[in-house]
């Protein structure tokens, strides 16, 4: 059905995109394909603030080129947008007019606010925050909102950006010390102008657009971070001057070679980061996160799930997302291991000092154990690890993220010291006895419905010495398959939690 599939254009001040949005069979999102195009359209505009005619016919072909990727992919919505570069563009309506001539798209001008609010939307439902500043600084300007208990509450569009800043004040790439002077005052001045912005020091600056992922992709390069994903990666204030100050005094064409850094950055990520430092401390705020999501997310959640755009818990929708995509897994048995894994956590309870989280971490490891099956049952566990790191789960820290796929996959404790040994790093000993715990116990809660059939409809445990005695409330037929591999787990399960599982089967006679 073509109307499943959802195009997302955005012609921005540094570069255009394109994002193509699937809705599958089983209501899961995920995008199917994509584009970007670097267009530098804010430092195209002459003295009287005319985009130049070579820029809009560039302009033209990039979106012709776009428009035949969609036809492709037999997109039944497009939705294309513009931002600062053509709303400040003295001839920005003889653009529009020639964009809707020439390629048949209608484009959505968005105001600075607008801008900020899609922005904010990408962004919360992408990550488990409820108070911070959000700073996106694009091409031609920079949209700082401050949100509170995940509701925005101010937001501001300064008319500067990464190019914008790149033309005026660097020569040849590089800036010099007046250069990040002028840019310093720039912004104080900007931020002089709403009094808002200082009055609620002390929280985190979430970064979305290309500066801030160009910082954290850096950052990882440099520091060699094990975990793949920019998305919701902490930096302190430290780390980004440290960075900063390398790369402002890296020369040009060595900063080409600069780790982590992509081609079409090279000259703006200065400025752009310059802007960013600038607003940590004028804003007091207290750590960097990287968000991966932004406008692009936020116009995709707005056309998608129009008067309900905004996912109250992002864990459990990226959860059901995942889980969908992967429909391979047995619904039901699935829903039942789910379900026995929170009981005998809840009724294990005394036995355990596991930290608050490692419940969160049990429901998803639980959700998702199966998802590997997919690509081949007989290695499913393997692939579950693997396709749950690479996974987009939101509302997770990067070590969290490891710990599920490592809990989901779980066999032994040296298999899993093995596939986590890249990671090391990032997981401490307490992360380790928390997966081998919570592994062992999904292992259980999986036995316990060995043969596929949700025979079990309550289950009670009872310590018995060192026994832990299973008690099935409600059960269906007979219980020997599960029995049996209750009976195999319990030596591994004996050396973690110190109790022996056993089944007690329901007396028929």
């Amino acid at each position: 059905m073509t109307e499943q599939r959802i195009g997302i254009i955005d012609i921005g001040s540094n570069s255009v995109r394109l994002v193509v949005y699937e809705r599958t069979a089983n209501g899961a999102h995920r995008v199917i394909d994509g584009g970007k195009r670097p267009a530098r359209l804010a430092e195209r505009v002459d003295d009287n603030g005319f985009l130049a005619e070579e820029a809009i016919t560039e302009l033209l072909g990039t979106l012709n080129h776009f428009n035949m990727i969609c036809a492709h992919n037999r997109t039944g919505h497009i939705r294309a947008v513009a931002t600062a570069a053509i709303r400040n563009a003295a001839n920005q309506s003889a653009i529009l007019d020639t964009i809707k001539s020439e390629t048949g798209l209608a484009i959505e001008l968005l105001s600075g606010e607008d801008e900020a609010s899609y922005g904010f939307l990408g962004m919360i439902n992408a990550m488990d925050v409820q108070d911070g500043f959000l700073v996106d600084i694009g091409g031609g300007s920079t949209e700082v909102s401050l949100f509170r208990g995940r509701q925005l509450v101010h937001s501001v569009s300064f008319p500067f950006g990464c190019v914008s800043l790149n033309q005026k004040y660097a020569v040849k790439g590089m800036l010099s010390d007046e250069g990040l002077k002028s840019i310093e005052a720039l912004v104080t001045e900007a931020v002089k102008s709403q009094p808002w912005l200082t009055k609620s020091p002390s929280l985190p600056l979430i970064g979305v657009g290309g500066t801030a992922r160009a910082m954290g992709k850096i950052h990882q390069a440099v520091t060699k971070y094990p975990f793949t994903q920019t998305h919701n990666y902490p930096m302190t204030g430290t780390d980004a001057d440290v960075l900063f100050q390398e790369l402002f005094q890296t020369p040009f064409d060595k900063r080409r070679k600069f780790p982590g850094l992509s081609k079409d950055r090279v000259d703006v990520i200065v400025p752009g980061i310059a802007v960013l430092r600038t607003l940590f401390r004028l804003l007091k705020t207290s750590h960097y996160r990287i968000c991966g999501s932004g406008l692009r997310d936020g116009l995709f959640h707005a056309t998608r799930f129009p008067g309900r755009s905004m996912h109250q818990d992002v864990l459990a929708f990226s959860l059901r997302n995942v889980s969908a995509l992967h429909p391979a897994a047995p619904k039901q048995h699935v829903m039942q291991v789910n379900r026995l894994a929170l009981q005998l956590y809840d009724e294990l309870r005394p036995f355990h000092l596991l930290p608050n989280r490692a419940k969160v971490l049990l429901d998803a490891a639980s959700t998702l154990f199966r998802i590997g099956a997919s690509i081949d049952y007989y290695e499913y566990a393997k692939h579950t690890f693997y396709l749950i790191v690479n996974s987009h789960l939101n509302g997770l820290a990067h070590r969290e993220t490891l710990m599920i796929a490592a809990i989901a996959s779980y066999k032994s404790k040296n298999r899993t010291r093995q596939q986590l040994l890249e990671y090391k790093e990032l997981l401490g000993e307490s992360d380790f006895d928390t997966i081998h715990k919570l592994g062992i116990l999904l292992q259980l809660a999986a036995a316990l419905d060995r043969s596929e059939t949700q025979a079990i409809g309550r289950l009670e445990a009872v310590q018995s010495g060192s026994q832990l005695l299973l008690y099935p409330v409600r059960s269906d037929g007979t219980l020997a398959v599960e029995a049996r591999e209750v009976e195999e787990l319990s030596s591994d399960f004996k050396k973690l939690w110190g109790l022996i599982p056993e089944l007690v089967q329901p007396d028929y006679t």
